[in-house]
């Protein structure tokens, strides 16, 4: 990450993901922001690095991705790890502002049609929200992965420097 900011080990995971172009946006984020992605199946596409170019245009090498079969083989290699699992839900009670992220954090974003099933939910260690008007359903989740990833990294110290004005070198 450069200039002396701890590079963060903070990680997104898409759960069962719909939308190709929504996995694209969210791998640029992450390869920009130095933060690893994993990805949950079966996706409802093709996920080769082929595919994924076309999406994550040339990004793709700059991001560190995990493909995983199902969710035990998630949790499986995320409990080697010892990250926590953040649940980002409209049926959270908590404010993402409000949580205290860690640095080992894994933060998990739903499928775009059905969210994640009641069983992800209770392994999840932490469910946090967006608050929004009332009325509206949700934020497409690549947003929201860039609101509340943008937050945990700010709260950690970890978010990049800010360039130098411009006619200024770095």
């Amino acid at each position: 990450m450069g200039r002396g900011y701890p590079t963060p080990r903070m990680r997104v995971a898409l759960y069962q993901p719909d939308i190709p172009q929504n996995t694209g946006t969210i791998l640029r984020l992450a390869a920009c922001l130095g933060v690893g992605v994993d990805v949950i199946g079966p996706t409802a596409f093709d996920m080769t690095d082929r595919a994924l170019r076309r999406a994550a245009l040339d990004y793709l090498s700059h991001v560190q991705i995990a493909r995983h079969a199902t969710f035990a083989a998630f949790e499986a290699a995320r409990g080697a790890r010892g990250s926590r699992l953040v649940l980002l839900t409209t049926r959270a009670e908590m404010a993402y502002t409000a949580f205290a992220f860690e640095r080992d954090d894994t933060l998990l974003l739903g499928r775009e049609s059905a969210g994640v099933p009641p069983a992800v939910h209770r392994v999840a260690d932490a469910r946090v929200r967006i608050p929004m008007q009332s009325g509206l359903r949700s934020l497409n989740v690549a947003v929201a992965a860039a609101m509340v990833l943008g937050e945990a990294l700010r709260q950690l110290g970890t978010a990049l420097p800010s360039p130098p004005p411009l006619g200024e070198a770095p």
